[in-house]
């Protein structure tokens, strides 16, 4: 954690918070400190569910990260890693098979359709 100190006349201010928050995460974070400090109980949140489907689309969106596709969220630039879908796309392929039968309609549907994506935007990208 970074510690800025800014001084001006008499008062210096510390800002003990992470570099790696959001202006809104930022507020929120403070907002629950208060809320602790004053003797209140902070919101609870949620943990996070994960499921097969939130599992293959984080899986395919490095995929569309290393196409080029989706910038780089702290440069704002594009890079290609074609090795990288190469490799996305058979971990997509070695799960369809492994997990055949078992899969919902649903689920089996949306892993067919990332995987044929991918591989149309992948032999695209080798092609150009």
């Amino acid at each position: 954690m970074s510690e800025e100190e800014i001084e001006g006349e008499g008062f210096v201010f510390k800002d003990s918070r992470s570099s790696q928050l959001s202006e809104d995460e930022a507020q929120d974070h403070d907002t629950q400190k208060e809320a602790q400090q004053a003797g209140q109980p902070a919101q609870e949140q949620a943990p996070f569910q994960i499921d097969f489907s939130t599992f293959i689309m984080s899986l395919t969106s490095s995929a569309f990260y290393h196409l080029g596709d989706i910038a780089d969220p702290e440069t704002g630039k594009t890079e290609t890693n074609l090795p990288a879908v190469q490799q996305t796309i058979d971990m997509l392929i070695m799960l369809r098979e492994k997990t055949r039968g078992n899969l919902t309609e649903e689920e089996a549907k949306l892993l067919e359709q990332l995987v044929y994506e991918l591989q149309m935007k992948f032999v695209a990208k080798t092609k150009k």
